[in-house]
């Protein structure tokens, strides 16, 4: 499929809506990450799923990935917007400033958010999650 979603036709059904069609793209690395986001009802734009991360140690480079098919998607549609939902692993880092690399002049890029989960209490989290809630604070 266009987007690396599952289905049997060429787009898939969320691709396919027109009302989707607002310039928005989210980048996530498999199908199961593209229902997450789904399940939530909160975005309202296009997938386009990687199969994946970029990975030294198993030999997976951007051809590996749906990587350049996002960039011609950007190239060919009218795409204002890419939304980085990539996890928050060193492999997803790594795929996230990849792409915004290769993506940084042709349109916006913006990732989701990271730090303290709703209900999270601070002792139970590790060190990386309370500086990245710590550098992404917001005035209240």
């Amino acid at each position: 499929l266009n987007c690396g979603n599952v289905g049997t036709a060429e787009i898939c059904p969320i691709c396919a809506d027109a009302r989707r069609a607002n310039g928005q793209i989210c980048v996530v690395e498999d199908v199961s990450d593209l229902w997450a986001m789904e399940r939530s009802g909160v975005f309202k734009g296009r997938y386009h799923v990687l199969g994946g991360t970029l990975s030294a140690l198993d030999n997976v480079g951007p051809e590996e990935l749906r990587i350049p098919q996002l960039v011609s998607r950007i190239d060919g549609e009218a795409i204002s917007e890419v939304i980085l939902a990539l996890n928050a692993t060193v492999d997803g880092q790594t795929t996230a400033h990849y792409i915004a690399d290769q993506l940084e002049t042709r349109v916006e890029l913006t990732s989701l958010a990271q730090g303290v989960p709703i209900g999270g209490e601070l002792d139970y989290l590790d060190d990386g999650t309370i500086a990245a809630a710590l550098n992404a604070r917001k005035r209240v």
